[in-house]
């Protein structure tokens, strides 16, 4: 069964740094796509940040250059490094992972709308990102 679990979230000024963490169980991080997504209020679930299990890495145009996605395997634990935050990053963010291996680098941005997918995509609770 697996289980994921994000902390790190909180609030910071426009302008500054978070780092978000999405602890592991019943998965092993090094076999599939993981990634990182957001909603916020009203809106539709996004991307944000996903990586292979070659370790490539892609973003949404939105944060690229600010947020640096990376795993620790040791720890079967995800980070997402967000700086230089906005306040349209105000959201809840989420952590996945493609357990049956569906999906491939990018394309898991699709995640929270690909129908096919469903099955294979876990998704943690979420974690609080206040930008103001």
């Amino acid at each position: 069964h697996v289980q994921l679990v994000e902390s790190g979230g909180g609030s910071v000024q426009a302008g500054g740094s978070l780092r978000l963490s999405c602890a592991a169980s019943g998965y092993t991080y090094n076999r599939n796509c993981m990634g990182w997504f957001r909603q916020a209020p009203g809106k539709e679930r996004e991307g944000v940040a996903v990586i292979d299990t070659d370790g490539s890495t892609s973003y949404e145009d939105y944060v690229k250059g600010r947020f640096i996605i990376s795993k620790d395997r040791a720890k079967n634990t995800l980070y997402l490094q967000m700086r230089d935050l906005e306040p349209e990053d105000t959201a809840m963010y989420y952590c996945a992972a493609d357990v049956e291996g569906i999906f491939v680098g990018a394309g898991f941005f699709s995640a929270p709308v690909a129908q096919w997918g469903r099955r294979s995509v876990r998704w943690g609770r979420g974690t609080q990102v206040t930008v103001s």
